[in-house]
């Protein structure tokens, strides 16, 4: 069973053709799609930018704190030695020949180790704290963390949340001053 080779390039262009207005039409809707939903979007109240701009700053705090908890864990430990042999061991680390070298023993080594562990469940930790943030209907919720994080494009939007954020960020810095001068 042979086929032409004229009556192959006719039916290989048919399918090309079906390919692309196929294609042409997959974008069509798409473009669509979105002007509707951009048509259909209520505008975003100050409520809302108060909300998502209270979730920027407590996870902005939360890492903060935790950055915080990491310095100590590094200043605060003997074998570390105010940070200054956590500096050498850093420089080294990962080579066993300079490790031989600067003396790194297995004390030291489990203690870096401890220190690298906290370090990479930063990023993950902070990620889970937003997330239950965003979750929590009470605190934000999902649709409204969604319709802020679309609107944050405008200019005036964005400086809205930077202002409400920085401003959130100088009540809690005057606040812990405040307390620390209380504690003396």
């Amino acid at each position: 069973m042979s086929i032409s080779l004229k009556a192959y390039r006719k039916l290989n262009s048919e399918k090309i053709m079906k390919k692309v207005l196929l294609f042409g039409a997959f974008f069509a809707f798409l473009g669509l799609t979105g002007f509707a939903q951009e048509a259909s979007e209520e505008p975003v109240t100050d409520e809302e930018i108060e909300k998502y701009a209270n979730v920027e700053f407590l996870t902005a705090q939360f890492v903060n704190d935790k950055t915080e908890e990491l310095k100590n864990m590094i200043s605060g430990n003997e074998i570390f030695q105010g940070g200054a042999r956590y500096n050498e061991i850093k420089a080294v680390w990962g080579d066993e020949a300079k490790m031989a070298e600067a003396e790194v023993t297995d004390e030291e080594k489990a203690a870096f180790q401890e220190v690298i562990d906290f370090m990479g469940s930063l990023q993950e930790s902070a990620k889970e704290f937003k997330t239950e943030l965003i979750m929590d209907d009470e605190v934000l919720g999902v649709s409204t963390y969604n319709k802020v994080n679309g609107a944050k494009s405008d200019p005036a939007v964005k400086e809205k949340i930077d202002s409400i954020v920085e401003a959130k960020k100088a009540e809690a810095a005057a606040a812990k001053e405040a307390e620390e001068e209380d504690g003396e």
